[in-house]
């Protein structure tokens, strides 16, 4: 009842021309705020599906680390029941430390030289983002590498056709001193590159990954030891209890993290970032929501008569303020709807044709990435209703509590 007598205001021919201009006015602004809103989280939601694609591809589904030390002892039958257990994809193996590579003497970078055994492909998508080459590991005497672009870049060689070695140097264990001048208290060896990989700034400008034999052998760990142990299980939504499994096998000592615990501070961050951005915009549903004040106390005004007739005829005050309520709902999920519909066509068309390309050129996509999420529909949606409760409440309490009179 009450939504028929908003819907019956809404339409009807006002005598003042001023009160439909800015009950307009004020829902057109109520499509823009909506359209902006799902624009800009579609645009966030598309950049976080981004950037967690491109960590998918570096960080494994669970990874076993040390919990104190930089190393940890996985003997054979730990291993084997690690492999043995359900959903376990596979199990690589990683020995990882911080080191140097120079390129013929004269450029030097520090990297993490990180050594992988046969199975790292099977628990990365690394191989998959190769950019020149391929990814060939060598053997422990004989070892290559596969660079980082930002490495390869700052080495200045062409991965996949550089004629002479690298030189690595590895720091023995129990060594920490990371200064150029100690390079001869370091272990030395040369490796060939295979090729490059892109995958994101943070790993391509820091990773050179070569055979697992090499890297131990360079940094002194014993046959059982190891950094870490990468993990693929076959349903990466398992991920939590499978982590729990993997814990309870292993026993204490070992660091068991999923891949959202390895990147905590990421997702953290992501998440906060997404809610500044719809707190902020949430500001252009508030800049309506005055002009929907206005709209409602002009429309009140004019429907003076009409609430007189309503309340002679026995409607409560409560009634009364229902129906501005309503006017003031109908006229904020108009504009919402509207907006929501906007924004939907925009990123479709964004989706298909990648209208707004991006700037500079240095991505991995040249084009803004969208990704329509419906609880955001819902967070807009609930909050224009909001919104638009408030801003009538003033409207509707003062044309609950217009006095009765007949007499014109």
């Amino acid at each position: 009842m009450n939504l028929l007598f908003a819907w019956r205001y809404f339409r009807a021919k006002k005598s003042t021309n001023a009160i439909n201009i800015i009950a307009w006015v004020s829902m057109s602004a109520i499509v823009v705020g909506a359209a902006s809103l799902i624009l800009v989280l579609s645009v966030f939601n598309g950049f976080e599906d981004l950037v967690k694609s491109l960590y998918t591809s570096f960080y494994p589904d669970i990874k076993v680390s040390p919990v104190t030390d930089k190393t940890m002892t996985l003997t054979p039958e730990q291993l084997h029941r690690l492999a043995g257990l359900p959903g376990i994809h596979a199990v690589s193996l990683v020995a990882q430390d911080r080191g140097i590579l120079e390129e013929n003497g004269d450029r030097r970078v520090p990297a993490f030289i990180k050594g992988v055994d046969s199975n790292y492909l099977k628990v990365s998508g690394v191989g998959n983002n190769i950019q020149h080459g391929q990814f060939e590991l060598g053997t422990t005497d004989r070892p290559m590498t596969v660079l980082g672009s930002g490495i390869e870049a700052t080495l200045e060689i062409q991965a996949d056709r550089a004629l002479l070695p690298l030189s690595v140097y590895l720091f023995r264990r129990g060594n920490t001193d990371l200064s150029i001048s100690s390079l001869s208290s370091l272990s030395r060896d040369n490796m060939a590159t295979a090729g490059d990989f892109r995958i994101q700034e943070d790993f391509d400008q820091n990773y050179a990954i070569t055979n697992i034999g090499f890297v131990k052998r360079m940094i002194g760990l014993g046959p059982d030891e190891y950094t870490a142990a990468e993990i693929s299980i076959d349903d990466p939504a398992r991920a939590i209890p499978m982590r729990q499994i993997i814990a309870t096998t292993l026993g204490n000592g070992y660091l068991v993290q999923t891949r959202y615990e390895q990147n905590q501070n990421l997702y953290n961050v992501m998440g906060t970032e997404k809610w500044v951005i719809y707190i902020v915009l949430s500001l252009i549903l508030v800049v309506a929501a005055f002009n929907m004040v206005g709209a409602l106390t002009m429309l009140v005004w004019e429907k003076q008569k009409d609430i007189h007739v309503l309340k002679a005829l026995g409607a409560s005050d409560g009634m009364i303020q229902k129906i501005f309520l309503s006017e003031g709902l109908l006229l904020g999920l108009m504009g919402g709807i509207g907006g929501i519909l906007l924004a939907v066509i925009i990123c479709m068309l964004q989706i298909k044709y990648h209208l707004i390309p991006l700037q500079g050129g240095s991505f991995l996509i040249d084009y803004y990435p969208v990704k329509l999420v419906a609880t955001d529909f819902i967070l807009v949606l609930s909050t224009i209703a909001i919104v638009a409760l408030l801003a009538s409440w003033l409207p509707a309490r003062k044309a609950a509590r217009t006095a009765i009179d007949l007499r014109s």
